[in-house]
């Protein structure tokens, strides 16, 4: 049996091989707190044995963080300097592997007022567009992973002490990444193969819209014509592959932003921008949300809702069955990249371009008129059960069965 510095050491592995597939003289640059430090490390060895010339790493550190946002004022918050900007897009030019190391506790922010919040968010979200749009489209490789820090794990497992909390969530990331079987790489190789088998199913049946129903949802949404659907393994702009995020369950696609209607309930608790949203509820019409209802963070949800026009639509339809290893846990990671691969979810704001056929190509005024929507944000959150029915529709109006009590249907 491997002990956790083992699995730790394959899941360096599986980030530099196949979330970020790192070849001879590909740069890599990693995003992480200071609380990822060993998970950081194990990944820069490992990079530079397989041929990376430069691994640069940009730390952060939440307590910082937290003071930084407590202490300086909304219009110091909003400034985002050219030299961090320059950074990013010459990595970017170079075509480099972004990999971003999530460990902030989900509550991170939750005393900081909501307007410091928002004028945060909006500033890094005008500042980053172009490296945001390059993402999006696939234009270099990139991977978004996990690794525990003490106030989120406490978070997760607040019967546990710190140690045991860390190192409790430390091996049920690992259990998510699959890094404690024999063979994690050939593992995430089936597992591939496995959802491309979904996106393969979807994209020839080509529906004209999803039919969702569930208690407290009855929505349809509709997709633009020629959508394709997405799961699993992705391809640069050099036409290397890589995963985007690690885990993933999900298949998803992009829905027609101008035509959403009904409305939706969450089904597990949304953490943005260190606050916590739970038992809320969005009315579509027309594509656009025209009411919303949140029993717990309702001005984080206002803020998100009103970061700008595009914040209202739908940028992302994703499908995960509720029979699925993480979901199966039964454990809420409150943490939006492990919570979105045990649940269905659907996402406000931009949406990707290489959801389109041609759409990698496409101008911005082009993937407009396709219907896929625009925004210096992108929010996912969870709205599946195992009492939710998707139905997928045809030119016709014919219905087939896509998910059933919360699983694929086919």
């Amino acid at each position: 049996m491997m002990n956790i510095e083992d699995k730790l050491y394959k899941y360096a592995e599986l980030l530099v091989d196949v979330g970020i597939n790192i070849t001879d003289g590909k740069r890599l640059y990693i995003r992480a707190t200071a609380d990822a430090i060993p998970l950081v490390r194990l990944v820069t060895k490992i990079a530079y044995e397989r041929g990376s010339k430069e691994v640069k790493v940009s730390l952060s550190d939440d307590t910082i963080a937290r003071l930084n946002a407590t202490y300086r004022t909304e219009e110091e918050l909003a400034v985002i300097h050219d030299f961090q900007v320059a950074e990013r897009m010459y990595y970017s030019d170079e075509k480099a592997g972004f990999l971003s190391i999530i460990s902030s506790s989900p509550e991170l922010l939750k005393d900081v007022s909501p307007k410091k919040l928002q004028a945060m968010q909006v500033a890094n979200g005008q500042a980053f567009k172009e490296f945001s749009s390059r993402t999006q489209s696939d234009f270099h490789s990139w991977c978004v992973a996990g690794y525990p820090s003490v106030e989120w794990a406490r978070l997760v497992y607040p019967e546990l002490s710190d140690d045991n909390a860390v190192n409790a969530l430390l091996e049920l990331i690992l259990y998510t990444v699959r890094a404690d079987v024999s063979n994690p790489v050939e593992a995430w190789i089936e597992h591939d193969k496995t959802l491309h088998s979904k996106v393969d199913y979807l994209n020839d049946k080509q529906f004209t819209a999803l039919r969702y129903e569930a208690p407290g949802t009855d929505l349809t949404i509709g997709l633009p014509e020629n959508h394709l659907w997405a799961g699993a393994s992705s391809t640069d702009s050099n036409g290397d592959s890589f995963m985007a995020n690690m885990p993933t369950e999900e298949v998803f696609t992009a829905p027609d932003k101008n035509r959403v209607n009904g409305y939706v309930s969450n089904t597990l608790p949304l953490s943005h921008g260190g606050n916590i949203i739970d038992d809320f509820k969005l009315t579509f019409k027309g594509g656009e949300v025209v009411e919303y209802t949140a029993e717990k963070g309702y001005e984080i949800l206002k803020n998100i809702i009103s970061t700008d026009a595009g914040a209202k639509r739908l940028g992302e339809v994703a499908l995960v069955p509720f029979d699925s290893p993480i979901s199966n846990k039964g454990i809420l990671f409150y943490n939006t990249l492990f919570d979105e691969n045990a649940s269905c979810h659907i996402a406000l704001g931009s949406a990707y371009a290489f959801s389109l056929q041609g759409g990698k190509e496409m101008s911005r005024e082009e993937l407009d008129r396709a219907g896929l929507n625009d925004s210096i944000t992108h929010v996912d959150f969870m709205i599946g059960s195992e009492k939710l029915n998707i139905y997928g529709v045809d030119k016709d109006g014919n219905e087939t069965p896509v998910f059933i009590e919360g699983n694929w249907a086919f």
